[in-house]
């Protein structure tokens, strides 16, 4: 291991379990290993001002309190073993049947009861210097939240000069299993303490993935055309939504945030198939945020870039399934550009 590699912030981190990253532009950086979270995100505007871009919480303790929430926001963490609803928890793989913990009515939702977002990851490495990074593992037993397979991740986290955050998973499993990660920071690209009502949003898709009321997916596809889910063209960000979009598999942005007050803009890359957009997560007077905020359903929005909810039971959706002798290997980037 490189001396960068060893300079993991050893005070900081000692203290309060937050590991920082900084750029040659003064972009910031901190990860905790709880959950793998990005808990800031500061971006650096044309005036010098920092801008913290994401919403999280000032200890590792307010991460855990917020898994006690009715509806836990998953503020900036790492999601698996499956992103998204797996309806009634229950898939076929290989000819044989599974049930997964139930904890969304009567579905398994982002990894079952105790998922990827409340395991404490390892830090592998810190690197420093140009495009600073943190690599971070968790080895998931077999059967743990009843999925097949003992299940080996790895997640970097790069902060580029370009003041980009690229988010890399890689994944290798014992027996065939399925696999859907994601990221699930709240973003405002006018600071965490502010709300997204007045910035623009674009998603780049022709199609959403139509759901019944409880929010599994029917099968079936629809037209973004004359719809509420046609933002093709810059539109306000919306008060409440939960939806996966069809976005094509290459190099181009899939979504792109915009605000007009800081003149920041965010364009999404994934080679995932779904960009899942939310808007409505809720820590209510509950639960203080960064700087003693109140964070409320308008305070930030999500860009979960992965396959489709519920994928392992719709055999026209890609494949979620990892096999033994495969690699799972995913890569999102989030870049920033103060125009």
């Amino acid at each position: 291991m490189s001396t960068s590699e060893n300079n993991l912030s050893h005070l900081e981190s000692a203290v309060t379990d937050f590991y920082e990253l900084t750029n040659k532009n003064g972009a910031q950086l901190k990860v905790i290993p709880f959950g793998a979270t990005l808990t800031a995100l500061k971006i650096p505007l044309k005036n010098g001002e920092l801008v913290d871009v994401v919403l999280g919480f000032d200890t590792v303790e307010g991460y855990k309190k917020s898994f006690q929430l009715d509806g836990s926001p998953y503020m900036g963490a790492t999601v698996g073993r499956y992103a998204g609803r797996i309806n009634e928890g229950k898939f076929e793989l290989n000819g044989k049947n599974y049930q997964l913990n139930i904890n969304n009515s009567a579905n398994s939702l982002h990894g079952g009861i105790e998922n990827f977002s409340k395991k404490t990851w390892n830090v592998d490495a810190v690197t420093t210097g140009e495009n600073p990074s943190i690599a971070l593992s968790y080895l998931s037993a077999a059967n743990e939240e009843n999925y097949p397979g003992e299940l080996s991740v790895s997640l970097t986290y790069t902060l580029s000069e370009e003041n980009e955050l690229i988010i890399e998973y890689k994944a290798t499993t014992t027996e065939d299993t399925i696999i859907n990660l994601t990221h699930h920071s709240y973003f405002n690209l006018d600071g965490h303490q502010s709300d997204v009502s007045g910035q623009d949003l674009i998603v780049h898709a022709q199609k959403v993935v139509e759901t019944r009321e409880d929010n599994i997916p029917t099968g079936n596809f629809l037209e973004v055309a004359n719809t509420v889910f046609d933002y093709r063209t810059a539109k306000k960000c919306p008060a409440t939504i939960d939806n996966t979009f069809v976005v094509e598999n290459n190099n181009q942005v899939k979504a792109t945030l915009f605000s007009p007050a800081t003149n920041l803009k965010m364009d999404v890359y994934t080679d995932q198939p779904g960009v899942h957009i939310y808007v409505g997560g809720n820590c209510g007077s509950d639960l203080k945020g960064k700087e003693n905020t109140t964070y409320h359903a308008l305070s930030g929005i999500c860009f979960e870039t992965q396959n489709f909810p519920d994928a392992p039971n719709h055999t026209h959706f890609p494949s979620a399934v990892l096999k033994k002798d495969d690699v799972y290997k995913h890569k999102t980037t989030y870049k920033f550009e103060s125009l």
